[in-house]
């Protein structure tokens, strides 16, 4: 397994305000499958790949990515694993706005040893074109490409997405999840997402559904759906 997770426990507050959010989740992921994770709100699943992402820290058990155990590292060593690790993209494309999509691009393409090719991204995500406007000129669609080419010119085995179309159209959240499964085939890239999009877990390789700070169902597709044929976007 490529990620593997056991007994994850997280819960915050203290006495009158103690809440436990994940109450000992066991799961794991090969290399380059792209898989879902659903929930209701509140169900913790943010809260799951924000642990996974190092961005919580666990209460108890344990993360394993490619086989280095990620929960207990300090500061500094969890820095580095993101860094050398992950992408991340946030439903709110968090672009530097006074830096061209070039410049917003090379801001992580810096953080990596080995990043992609910059004009290979641009061409395959559509930007080569827009790589000199400034965020305020793109449509959401084209910023969240940006975003997207952002956490991927580190060239990262793993990808945290968390609601990556909860902010656009059907018509652009297609095209969107379309790119997304173009770049897991063209660079094997491992994919975590949250979505609320009941109709996106029918083209990943697996699913997991959390409810009250658990696992209440996980299963792998036989039968996928390319991204094209999804109904109900």
């Amino acid at each position: 397994m490529y990620l593997e997770v056991k007994d994850m426990k997280k819960s915050y507050g203290k006495a009158g305000s103690y809440i436990e959010v994940l109450k000992g989740i066991s799961t794991g992921l090969k290399q380059g499958q792209m898989c879902v994770i659903q929930g209701t709100s509140g169900s913790g699943k943010s809260t799951f790949l924000n642990c996974i992402g190092g961005l919580d820290t666990l209460d108890s058990g344990s993360i394993k990515v490619d086989g280095k155990e990620i929960a207990g590292l300090k500061q500094e060593e969890l820095s580095e694993y993101r860094r050398e690790n992950l992408g991340f993209i946030f439903q709110f494309y968090n672009l530097v706005p006074n830096l061209t999509v070039m410049e917003n691009i090379q801001v992580c393409e810096y953080l990596s040893k080995q990043p992609l090719d910059m004009e290979e991204l641009l061409e395959t995500l559509g930007l080569k074109e827009h790589q000199n406007k400034f965020p305020a000129q793109l449509s959401g669609g084209q910023q969240q490409r940006c975003a997207i080419a952002r956490a991927l010119i580190k060239n990262p085995k793993l990808l945290l997405l968390d609601e990556p179309t909860g902010a656009l159209d059907s018509k652009t959240s297609r095209d969107i999840l379309i790119l997304l499964e173009k770049i897991n085939e063209k660079y094997g890239t491992t994919m975590l997402l949250v979505t609320h999009n009941n109709s996106i877990k029918n083209m990943v390789h697996k699913v997991i559904i959390i409810k009250d700070g658990e696992i209440s169902k996980e299963y792998e597709n036989a039968d996928r759906i390319p991204a094209a044929e999804l109904e109900d976007l």
